[in-house]
């Protein structure tokens, strides 16, 4: 038993010197049961291979004079494990990297949260299959004019449930992607279901508030004013007389999202690296942006904290249009509780505007205005102004709801939207060039003439007096843009789809609405406010507050600048590598290039050293010359090892 332990802890010892070494000498991290495996294969190789090729175990004793050389390559024996193991390394880092399979440690944990994952993923192909979609999964076919293909679409998300409804909602309004008959089929899916049991909603509710509902409200209807997949809205009355409307969260709706928005990033995923049609609508992008908003409007507190913003940007204003004002006290991410407005859709308020004398053009005039002032003035704005979501009120006034999702543009972009529209209002090709490419990332092989050309032939074709702007002005703009490479930022994208979901509700009150013309009425306003003297004033004034730290800092820079153009050393304050990212990257470059070159050199030095005959004798079979190219071929598979692994393995870890 003692031998046996003995034998045992030498083994390991062992496999810990071999693993350390191979480790240190590769410098890349592998988890324990890799190096405990490529540990004991190198020994085993090196003990039950090298080691009795070198000296025979069962023979007799060797003569004296051999015994030295035979040490010697005991050693060189000896010291072949690690690398043996450094290559099992490689060789495997290169097959199966490192986070390719999870480690063992999590296999079973959350297994039934994957098995969930599995069933679903399998449902939602299935789906797929129903509807005849796997040959647009597997990119065999492609996203055009197909209006059978369009119903599939709409039929396959309907199927899919509440994430992949609210998916194509989001899609009914990216008219810069999808062709006309796929927006029309996309924008009949209603987000509907059955209504969540009274019990269920009084035990949210009074866990939201911390008292019984009967305390709180005067008045608690049951029965849902409209019922969605992910809630529901109550109508309720609060013991102090004010209206309000209590939004509940449907039980099991987050984990559901959070299940459903994994499929869709997988799907994403998949889309991306096999077909053609995913990658140019980039559909990862879409995806990220859809499960952000989607956790958004799923959590109340956002909700309650865009309408508290929104409300306080419009009192600032004194805007006419009203939104409703959250009772925080009162919600939390299940519940929210606001204020109640009394009004009908603005979609069926079109034949009743002329009864209550309201200027059709004027509502419209003054909705879109009331949109554009949350854009350029607030900063803040509402990012899906449907007419489900706007109301006309019964004192006339308009109300705008739902600020689950919501979109945030800060000075600079608020500035560079303002010099778009004035380059439209201008129709200055040129200048629209360089205001979209002012607030992009530049491609690095952009035609800036063709450009400006594509953005000046759009603006003949659709803001010349007598065109009719609708739609397809949004969507050809942003076919431009796509065409050219020209990424814009979410913020400013938000914008222009916003604009884009609000026009259909404007031309549904007054059909002969301009909304381009209305829109450069509202840019030359814009304009101007920024030229009175007060806006001036706090223009310049918030310019110099951003340039004094600069212009404090200046003179010691001028005078540091001109002491070293006296003493002739104005050329070495000229730095090529200033940033340390990028002197560690030229580092590393002049690493693997030195080690590859020695690694080379050193691999042809030991192949000629081999291949010399003569010399002192090691053994009788192997001479010294022999001897020292077998040392320096493993010296050189230690570095090319070293190289490779750089190569298989870095590229893995995030830098």
């Amino acid at each position: 038993m003692t031998v046996f332990l003995v034998s045992l802890v030498g083994i390991a010892f062992n496999t810990a010197i071999v693993a350390y070494v191979a480790t240190r000498l590769l410098d890349v991290r592998y988890t324990l049961w890799r190096l405990i495996f490529v540990s004991v294969v190198g020994q085993s190789i090196v003990q039950y291979g090298l080691v009795p090729a070198v000296i025979d175990l069962e023979g007799a004793d060797p003569p004296p004079a051999d015994v030295p050389g035979l040490v010697a390559l005991l050693a060189l024996a000896v010291v072949c494990a690690p690398v043996i193991a450094m290559t099992l390394l490689v060789i495997w880092e290169a097959i199966l990297p490192t986070g390719a399979v999870p480690p063992l440690r999590t296999w079973f944990k959350g297994l039934r949260a994957r098995a969930g994952r599995t069933r679903r993923y399998l449902q939602i192909l299935a789906i797929a299959a129903r509807h005849g979609l796997t040959g647009l999964l597997r990119g065999r076919r492609q996203i055009g004019q197909d209006a059978e293909m369009a119903r599939s679409i709409r039929r396959a998300l309907d199927d899919g449930g509440v994430t992949f409804v609210k998916l194509g909602q989001i899609l009914s309004t990216r008219r810069d992607l999808l062709p006309p008959v796929y927006i029309a089929e996309l924008a009949k899916l209603q987000d509907q279901a059955a209504p969540i049991p009274g019990a269920v909603v009084t035990d949210r509710v009074e866990a939201a508030i911390g008292a019984a509902v009967d305390e709180v409200f005067a008045e608690f209807d049951l029965e849902p004013m409209a019922a969605a997949s992910v809630a529901q809205v109550h109508s309720a009355v609060l013991r102090t007389g004010e209206a309000v409307v209590v939004k509940v969260r449907r039980p099991g709706a987050a984990d559901t999202i959070e299940r459903d928005l994994d499929i869709i990033q997988r799907l994403a995923e998949l889309l991306d690296r096999r077909t053609a049609w995913g990658r140019s609508m980039d559909v990862l992008g879409l995806a990220a942006g859809f499960a952000a908003a989607l956790r958004e409007e799923a959590d109340f507190t956002v909700e309650a904290r865009n309408l508290a913003q929104v409300a306080a940007a419009h009192d600032k204003r004194r805007s006419a249009v009203r939104v409703p004002r959250p009772r925080p006290d009162l919600s939390d991410e299940r519940v929210l509780v606001m204020e109640r407005f009394t009004g009908v859709s603005l979609a069926a308020a079109g034949p009743m505007l002329p009864e209550r004398g309201l200027d059709p053009r004027a509502v419209a005039a003054g909705l879109l205005r009331e949109v554009l002032d949350e854009i350029m003035i607030d900063g803040i704005f509402h990012a899906d102004p449907h007419p489900g979501n706007l109301l006309l009120l019964d004192d006339d006034r308009l109300g705008l709801i739902d600020y689950g999702s919501v979109g945030r543009l800060d000075r600079e972009l608020r500035a560079s939207l303002q010099a778009i529209l004035q380059a439209v209002d201008r129709q200055d090709g040129p200048a629209l060039a360089d205001a979209l490419i002012g607030v992009s990332t530049r491609p690095d092989e952009l035609d800036q003439v063709a450009f400006e050309r594509a953005l000046g032939s759009f603006m003949a074709r659709h803001l010349l007096p007598g065109a009719a702007p609708g739609m397809r002005m949004f969507t050809e703009l942003f076919r431009i843009i796509a065409k050219y490479r020209i990424a814009i930022p979410p913020e400013l994208a938000a914008v222009f789809r916003a604009l884009g979901t609000l026009e259909g509700c404007l031309t549904a009150i007054d059909p002969r609405f301009d909304i381009v013309g209305e829109a450069r009425s509202a840019g030359e306003a814009y304009a101007q406010r920024r030229l009175r003297p007060d806006s001036v004033k706090d223009m310049v004034v918030e310019e110099a507050a951003d340039l004094l730290p600069v212009l404090r800092k200046l003179p010691r820079r001028l005078d540091r600048l001109a002491a070293a153009a006296e003493a002739g050393r104005l050329t070495g304050n000229l730095r090529l590598f200033s940033r340390a990212e990028d002197r560690r990257t030229i580092t590393v470059w002049l690493h693997q290039t030195l080690l590859t070159v020695l690694a080379a050199a050193s691999g042809l030095m030991a192949a000629m050293l081999i291949g010399t005959e003569g010399g002192p004798a090691v053994t009788d079979d192997m001479g010294l010359y022999q001897f020292f190219g077998l040392v320096l071929l493993l010296i050189a598979s230690v570095m090319a090892l070293r190289v490779l692994a750089d190569i298989f393995t870095k590229h893995h870890e995030p830098r």
